[in-house]
């Protein structure tokens, strides 16, 4: 029998896997997070951290992943001139007196005392991959070690390394993982989120190894069965650690396939008007699915926002297509959130690895498009501790530049680790021992102004 080892714990190899019985994706999936013989011990800083009273439970993070442009949504420049605003001069009063957002923006205009908008969010970086990567790791890009993201981060600390009991992974994106960096890091795969796969709008939610096309429970139930009665080597070798770590790992994987976890991704439980409240299309229900999964206990999940927002061509366009759509699921995210109570023990951060260059680029074959632009840009933060109601820092009267109060992404992570009650300070176990930090304000350029306290 084949075996793969890593710093932490020895595993089964996938071959044996599916020899000892583990049924689909699923069973792959849950492989290599549930059958360690036990959770990688939490270094004592980050252990003092959790016994903490942190205010935020769980995190859903929506990836705008290629970058939205900040002047036409949450920080509006509608003095600018045309050169600048293009078609979207317009802006909106919202339910707190002074905020104004982009007009595309109605729904989440009156719910702006449940959030927050940093418009001075900044690390110069104009590349997808790297800016990403600083963007969700708060560590500099091109350094010695490759870290693991804040999701990542939240499956070691508030998951595993706590003895997380759930039947979805502590780590979820939905639908399809961004691609721009490996979000586990150095952590290795026991840590990579679990990527649904499928279209929550669709008529049935097919996730990737929990619902399988064309296979009904009961015929899952009997395959189940037939492994079982043909796995001689479980019965003669039943006390054996990886064995039975591997048993463990089956009974996981079918509470996923079969039983109540398999029921967090049914959205067809939600009540039909609830359901057309969030928006009829995959971003609108990919909320509606985070929200259950918070419901369900897991501790991060990712939105992946589906078609990105890289709009070097075709920007207003794409823009009158999408900001109704994430106005509409982001704001009734917020309000269903609130409506159950769940919302103050729920952090929701929203924004891209960068913004878009405020000037429009008139030239071809951009004819109307905005480019990739670090300088500053919005991140939109509710819920878990943040205050609602609020704005911080400001951009230039062109949003060409920051203005006041710099904010940073080790800064904006540092105090959504704060909230969830992690150490940032904490120690990583890294493969080979080598040092590594949550986050670590003395790397090469690295830049820090504190934490978001006007905030929290």
């Amino acid at each position: 029998m084949s075996t793969t080892t890593n710093a932490n714990h020895t595993q089964l190899s996938r071959r044996d896997l599916l020899r000892g019985g583990i049924a689909g994706a699923a069973g792959l999936m849950l492989g290599d997070r549930a059958r360690a013989a036990a959770p990688t011990p939490a270094p004592a800083a980050a252990a003092a951290a959790a016994s903490k009273a942190a205010k935020a439970k769980s995190v859903i993070q929506v990836f705008l992943w290629g970058g939205m442009s900040h002047t036409d949504t949450w920080d509006p420049k509608p003095d600018a001139g045309y050169d600048f605003t293009g078609d979207f001069k317009d802006t909106i009063p919202t339910n707190v007196g002074g905020i104004r957002l982009g007009a595309l923006f109605p729904m989440l205009a009156k719910q702006a005392d449940k959030f927050s908008i940093v418009r001075s969010m900044t690390h110069g970086n104009n590349g997808h991959e790297t800016a990403a990567y600083l963007m969700q790791t708060g560590h500099m890009p091109g350094g010695r070690l490759a870290y693991p993201c804040i999701g990542a981060i939240f499956a070691l600390l508030k998951g595993y390394n706590q003895g997380y009991k759930g039947l979805i992974p502590p780590y979820v994106v939905l639908t399809q993982p961004q691609g721009r960096f490996s979000e586990a890091g150095f952590l290795g795969p026991k840590y990579k989120p679990f990527a649904t796969g499928g279209d929550p709008n669709a008529v049935r939610f097919e996730v990737e190894g929990v619902v399988a096309r064309g296979i009904s429970d009961a015929r899952q139930n009997a395959r189940r069965e037939f492994l079982a009665s043909m796995n001689t080597m479980r019965g003669a070798m039943g006390d054996n650690p990886t064995i039975a770590g591997a048993k463990d790992a089956e009974e996981q994987a079918y509470s996923l396939i079969l039983g109540k976890g398999k029921e967090v991704f049914d959205l067809s439980k939600e009540d039909a008007k609830l359901r057309d409240r969030y928006g009829r299309h995959t971003f609108g229900q990919d909320c509606l699915a985070a929200r259950r999964l918070v419901e369900a206990g897991v501790p991060y999940v990712t939105i992946n926002y589906p078609g990105g927002w890289d709009t070097h061509s075709n920007h207003f366009t794409t823009m009158r297509r999408q900001c109704p759509q994430l106005d509409q699921g982001l704001a009734t995210l917020l309000e269903d959130l609130y409506d159950r109570g769940l919302l103050s023990s729920t952090v929701v951060w929203c924004c891209g690895e960068f913004g878009r260059t405020p000037k429009v680029d008139w030239q071809p074959p951009w004819n109307g498009g905005r480019n990739h632009f670090g300088s500053v840009f919005s991140v939109l933060v509710a819920g878990g501790g943040f205050k609602g109601g609020r704005t911080v820092g400001a951009s230039t009267d062109k949003g060409e530049t920051v203005q006041d109060r710099p904010v940073y992404p080790i800064d904006m992570l540092g105090t959504i680790y704060d909230l969830a009650g992690i150490d940032s300070n904490a120690k990583l176990p890294h493969p080979e021992g080598l040092p590594a930090l949550v986050l670590d304000a003395s790397e090469k350029g690295a830049k820090v102004a504190g934490r978001l306290t006007e905030l929290i």
